[in-house]
């Protein structure tokens, strides 16, 4: 019945956006990180934990007795997938099916062309140099953190104040966020970070650069804002960097910006790709270059299977592009800066 529910209201954007997105779930995620924010350590995770403990729990059980009492255990599965699939939804889940950021921030979605991304990727790189040099002074070398990491997940909430200003529509307030206790097999399956939509707390992998560190806090602050879709979370947590009063989130904005969009270059005119590179401050390239060899190093065969179970997950959720749809940030970033300057 609860399928069947939210199959039915997942055909009504306009009824989620205004009842649900912008009503119910500001005040049940409110609730949330005001009850669970000023703890430490995250309770979703110990939350994780104890479902595993649990299950491994009942497998033994029936090891020792023998005894696998098959509609018992059905009704029981059963029934607490129903309660997680119900909290899921009602806690944050029902963010997957409302209006896209295009409408809540008045900018008209279109397909862009080649010339308009170079174009737009040229400006990009300008303004990321610039940024660079403001923090280094030398073209040449990485940037130096002037925050630790614990820091900068306090001033992200700055960034999201100063965003406001622009967008009140993406409101922020009662911070939740947290380092995960699962940072290294997190790094192991490839991810930065993820929202726990049971208990509203998002958490940063504690383990990637610190220079990427802002845009992936604010990326998992824009779930909390209640946008669900991976692309639009990058793009609203790049709008929450760049509008921070600081330069560190400044430029961990634009850089993630200019990944995205020298990589759609890469893949459809390598050979412009390689004209832009060279335009590019070298101290940025390093940084870059610094963040792939960490991932890299962390690369092994559970990787692909983890996120072809999270690409799944994603197109469940009416996210048609699954784990492809992070590259949708590139036509999000071109449309917007028709309406706005860069």
């Amino acid at each position: 019945m609860q399928w069947a529910f939210v199959q039915i209201i997942a055909k009504y954007p306009n009824f989620i956006e205004k009842n649900y997105s912008n009503g119910l779930y500001i005040y049940v995620s409110k609730f949330s990180r005001i009850l669970l924010g000023w703890i430490p350590f995250s309770i979703g995770d110990i939350l994780y934990i104890t479902i595993v403990l649990f299950i491994i729990k009942g497998i033994i059980n029936v090891v020792k007795t023998k005894k696998l009492n098959f509609k018992k255990n059905i009704f029981r599965v059963g029934a607490i997938a129903s309660i997680i699939f119900f909290f899921f939804h009602f806690n944050w889940g029902l963010n997957y099916f409302r209006q896209p950021i295009t409408k809540i921030l008045n900018f008209e979605k279109k397909n862009y062309t080649s010339e308009e991304l170079i174009e737009f990727t040229k400006q990009l790189v300008v303004k990321t140099n610039k940024t660079h040099f403001l923090l280094t002074n030398n073209d040449s070398v990485v940037v130096n953190a002037n925050l630790n990491k614990k820091q900068i997940r306090e001033e992200s909430i700055n960034a999201y104040s100063q965003l406001n200003l622009k967008h009140p529509q993406l409101n922020f307030r009662s911070p939740s966020i947290k380092s995960s206790l699962f940072s290294v097999p997190l790094t192991y399956m490839g991810f930065a970070g993820y929202l726990n939509p049971i208990t509203n707390e998002a958490h940063v992998n504690s383990l990637i650069p610190i220079n990427n560190y802002p845009a992936t806090v604010c990326h998992e602050i824009a779930h909390q804002v209640g946008i669900a879709s991976e692309s639009e979370a990058n793009f609203v947590g790049y709008l929450a960097a760049i509008n921070s009063n600081d330069s560190l989130f400044n430029y961990a904005g634009y850089m993630m910006a200019l990944r995205y969009c020298l990589f759609e270059i890469y893949r459809i005119q390598p050979d412009k790709f390689v004209l832009l590179k060279k335009s590019i401050n070298k101290g940025i390239l390093k940084d870059m270059q610094s963040n792939q060899k960490f991932w890299k190093s962390y690369q092994n065969w559970s990787e692909e299977y983890f996120k072809l179970f999270y690409d799944s997950y994603l197109k469940a959720n009416k996210q048609k592009d699954g784990i492809k749809g992070y590259n949708k940030m590139v036509s999000l970033l071109i449309n917007y800066y028709k309406i706005e300057k860069l």
